[in-house]
């Protein structure tokens, strides 16, 4: 798994008006917690270090440096204004090298499905599996093969192969189906209109 490094400043006023001046100035107010720690560590960082930690598909470990005190940490969870779309708030939650961890990792499909050269529609029913494991352990994605799916067949948890590490998610929830569009239903005996 990839690891991405985030300079961030103590902050010590948690009002709406710091925080409204912080995110002027081009930061993003930030919160980190977990083992390790005797307490939540409140501090900002430069916006533009986020880029390729938020707008990637993909999981990253964050190495974060808080005026020189170094905490390894993942991105728990990040606020987003609702038009513009720019982080507004984001949470890290500390980790330990000897501890197991619990994240969402995202899926990646990969393969050809007969299903979707027969005319059939890919649908994603979930995007990411819940996960724990050491984070040395953790991949950057789940890959999900879809190469066997014929029309109206599916992909559930249950298929997917995990090494060094568990998946909590329900071994029964769908991740994949291969719709079957409405052309090819009324080909099958009958339209179901």
């Amino acid at each position: 798994m990839k690891s991405i490094e985030i300079i961030g400043f103590k902050r010590a006023n948690l009002d709406s008006r710091e925080l409204t001046q912080i995110r002027e100035e081009g930061n993003v107010p930030c919160v980190v917690y977990g083992p390790g720690l005797s307490e939540q560590i409140h501090f900002y960082s430069p916006i533009i270090l986020f880029r390729d930690l938020i707008y990637t598909p993909e999981v990253h470990m964050v190495n974060l440096n808080i005026e020189g005190k170094e905490i390894k940490a993942v991105l728990k969870e990040a606020q987003y204004h609702p038009v513009s779309e720019m982080i507004l708030h984001a949470d890290f939650l500390a980790y330990s090298e000897d501890k197991p961890i619990k994240m969402e990792i995202p899926v990646k499909i990969t393969g050809s499905s007969p299903g979707i050269m027969k005319g059939g529609k890919l649908e994603m029913k979930t995007r990411t599996l819940t996960v724990k494991g050491f984070a040395k352990d953790l991949p950057d994605n789940i890959p999900v093969d879809i190469s066997k799916l014929d029309l109206g067949k599916s992909a559930k948890v249950a298929d997917v192969k995990a090494e060094n590490f568990d998946i909590l998610t329900s071994p029964n929830v769908t991740i994949v189906t291969i719709g079957i569009p409405r052309a090819l239903r009324g080909k099958k005996g009958g339209d179901e209109s």
